[in-house]
């Protein structure tokens, strides 16, 4: 169980880590705008029905969720947008498995509470304080 819940906040700070450097590395290269473009066509619905998915039932992940996305919704620019809302997709995903298990539920909310600090730090250069 700790192995499972250790690699989820491991792939959770992959992800942001991931999602930090893509749009400073991709914002001066053709190749990459036209692929963002690509992206950004591609993703939309999925985007939009992660962000209006259910909630997971553990506070601590349902609150970083709703403020990271109210955070990418509103301070990071549109083009980098699509590669953040599909990370909270993939977390509203991963973490909904866990918290439909009862032996990884309980150590859900660690997990979701190292998500959020990981987060809060690679998000400061966008002014998001969550």
């Amino acid at each position: 169980m700790l192995i499972k819940i250790s690699l989820c906040v491991i792939c959770t700070i992959v992800l942001i880590g991931c999602a930090k450097t893509g749009p400073a590395n991709n914002s001066s290269s053709t190749t990459g705008n036209s692929n963002k473009a690509a992206t950004a066509a591609a993703s939309p619905a999925t985007a939009t029905a992660a962000t209006a998915g259910e909630k997971i039932g553990v506070p601590e992940c349902d609150e970083f969720i709703a403020a990271y996305d109210a955070c990418v919704s509103s301070k990071v620019p549109e083009t980098a947008r699509a590669q953040y809302k599909t990370a909270i997709a993939q977390w509203r995903s991963s973490w909904s498995k866990l918290a439909a298990n009862p032996n990884t539920k309980a150590t859900l909310a660690a997990a979701c509470k190292q998500s959020a600090e990981s987060a809060r730090a690679s998000m400061k250069s966008y002014g998001c304080t969550f």
